[in-house]
């Protein structure tokens, strides 16, 4: 039987992380002296790796500043556990949907993120999804989104075509890798991009409930 494989992206999509990735940006910044970008600026970067996410908002920084932007702010969201900060929620219908895939024996599920391996592996402690997906694909090996080197990679990993294979995310950066690596691009409406950049930067269709999300799977699929 010839298998799927389906991508999440994590921040925005399977996992609403928003106040830690803000609360990071907020610090790093502060903690070298200068005023943070805006929440909306800040949101706009999710989903590309960490120093292409500092320069966008720093551009006129010095490479150094932007390389000490970037270590601040990976130390900033431990900073702000350690300030008492909360484990960040799964979407509602993200649990489910996650658990009904990996029963289904054509699918073979993965994750291409800009979240660090270390958050990835502890989102999965979290929630027991170790056993659940089989290709995860994160900026610390592979070159930020839009750059479709994630998505390659995870096919290469499990042996399945682009003809058979779904990105999922939130933002634009996802739908542009999706399409770079010739895969099916589903955005979904509930995370950090409006649907308008969304659609604009080339998703197959969006989903605004994880029930959507199954239906267009299920379509897809068959």
């Amino acid at each position: 039987m010839s298998r799927w494989l389906i991508l999440f992206d994590c921040d925005g999509t399977l996992v609403d992380s928003q106040h830690d990735i803000v609360a990071a940006m907020d610090h790093a910044f502060a903690h070298h002296g200068l005023s943070p970008p805006s929440r909306l600026e800040t949101l706009s970067i999710v989903g590309l790796s960490v120093p292409q996410a500092v320069h966008k908002l720093a551009p006129t920084a010095s490479l150094g500043m932007q390389e000490a932007l970037a270590r601040e702010f990976r130390l900033g969201a431990p900073h702000q556990r350690g300030k008492g900060g909360r484990d960040n929620p799964l979407y509602s219908g993200a649990h489910d949907a996650v658990v009904e895939l990996a029963g289904m024996g054509d699918v073979v599920l993965g994750v291409a993120t800009g979240k660090s391996r270390r958050g990835v592996q502890r989102l999965f402690d979290q929630h027991a999804w170790h056993d659940h997906f089989h290709t995860i694909q994160t900026a610390d090996t592979n070159r930020s989104k839009p750059d479709p080197e994630m998505i390659t990679t995870a096919m290469s990993e499990v042996g399945v075509e682009p003809a058979r294979t779904v990105m999922i995310g939130d933002t634009s950066y996802d739908m542009l890798m999706a399409r770079a690596a010739g895969v099916t691009a589903l955005g979904v409406s509930w995370g950090y991009h409006p649907v308008d950049d969304i659609s604009d930067a080339g998703s197959h269709a969006i989903a605004h409930t994880f029930g959507d999300l199954m239906s267009l799977l299920a379509a897809i699929r068959h």
